[in-house]
């Protein structure tokens, strides 16, 4: 002890106990910033141990005489009670399927992190479906002016169709080519007419909402949060779809950390826009974290299924990526820059609207120069993402 206490003498390293701060741990997780609500209440079995040991000793001739006359002994009541209250205890979320592990781009090695995040779909919660009635009736002057835009878009617009057994016109690109393959000894392509048809819609489309916890910050010059302005316009956005007659889906998202990404399905592909959708619409909420490009790569394996000419998921979020147990500011948003390109590669093309006004700096670099809109006032959100989606699919 004293060859130690004599080497640290000799390391001269100065202690000041008045300045003196304890500094956080290694890789610390930042779960003092979140906040868990209201502290647990005592733990119930204390009570029911409580209560058992009041039955006990001279208590036990009380109890041979309740059970002679049939009357329950006492605190047998008080008991059955504070079970009945353990068993009315929240049951957390269960998850719809097993566990999915999706890879994770790491910018610093360049390679991907196999099966580093894992996504949990779970349930969505359910309010009341009017909420959402409401919302269209409150906005019945807008409602009306996206239905004559809704008749614009079913018009379907007249293109020439090329390379046709049978047209009212030659098709002279295809003529040129029957001709040289004639002059070369080859039978040429009998396709050689071309008619006037009408162009159809043929997309799907999946929204995917961010609900992480920043949603529930308040706009000011709206008088509401984020996410009633993100339900507003979603809600808005799917009763023009419904009326357009396109394959849509609502999705939503949260995380807190690699190992639980939350995922949750409001509105499938193959089912309809009806009360269970809107109840599910109604009861979401914001929480924990935004982990995008996991996100993302799911949302983009339902559009794969999807048998659609075009493929587009449409990105509603209020910030970068950003999560609990990553500090490097650039990991996130070059992990979904590459969830990006990965659906681009399989057809399905990402459009990202903003609702951050200092978001110019990040989306760009994940989306691509034309793919993405910052709206700078939040307020506006519901009237400006029907007309967006109708200018994207038109």
């Amino acid at each position: 002890g004293s060859l130690l206490g004599n080497d640290l003498g000799q390391m001269r390293v100065q202690f000041n106990f008045r300045t003196y701060v304890v500094e956080p741990a290694y890789r610390d997780d930042n779960m003092g910033v979140w906040d868990f609500g209201d502290p647990a209440q005592p733990d119930e079995n204390e009570e029911l141990a409580y209560q058992g040991a009041k039955l006990s000793g001279g208590d036990e001739g009380r109890e041979r005489d309740h059970a002679e006359n049939g009357a329950p002994p006492d605190g047998e009541e008080e008991r059955v009670k504070l079970a009945g209250k353990q068993q009315q205890k929240e049951v957390p979320e269960e998850p719809l399927s097993p566990p999915l592990r999706y890879d994770e781009w790491d910018y610093l090695i360049g390679r991907e992190r196999p099966a580093w995040c894992t996504l949990l779909e779970r349930p969505a919660a359910e309010g009341d479906p009017r909420r959402i009635d409401d919302l269209l009736e409150r906005n019945h002057e807008l409602v009306n002016r996206l239905k004559y835009m809704v008749r614009a878009v079913q018009v379907h617009r007249p293109v020439r169709l090329r390379k046709k057994i049978e047209g009212d016109r030659l098709d002279l690109d295809a003529c040129i080519n029957a001709s040289t393959e004639i002059r070369q000894g080859v039978p040429p392509d009998p396709r050689v007419y071309a008619l006037v048809g009408r162009q159809q819609r043929d997309l799907s489309v999946l929204v995917l909402l961010d609900l992480s916890q920043s949603t529930n910050d308040i706009v000011s010059k709206a008088g509401t949060t984020v996410l009633e302005l993100a339900r507003e316009a979603t809600a808005l956005l799917a009763n023009a779809m419904e009326q357009i007659g396109d394959s849509f889906a609502i999705h939503g998202f949260s995380s807190d950390g690699r190992h639980d990404v939350g995922y949750y399905r409001f509105k499938n592909f193959d089912s309809p826009y009806g009360d269970l959708a809107k109840a599910r619409l109604a009861g979401m909420t914001g929480k924990l974290s935004t982990r995008m490009g996991t996100a993302l790569r799911h949302a983009g394996r339902y559009l794969h299924e999807r048998h659609a000419h075009k493929k587009l998921v449409l990105l509603i979020t209020d910030g970068e990526p950003s999560d609990i147990d990553v500090h490097d500011p650039q990991y996130l948003v070059f992990d979904a820059k590459k969830a990006v390109e990965e659906n681009h590669r399989r057809g399905i093309y990402t459009y990202c609207m903003s609702l951050d006004p200092n978001a110019d700096a990040y989306v760009s670099r994940i989306f691509g120069t034309r793919n993405w809109t910052v709206v700078d006032h939040i307020q506006r959100l519901p009237e400006k993402l029907p007309f967006l989606y109708v200018r994207l699919t038109h």
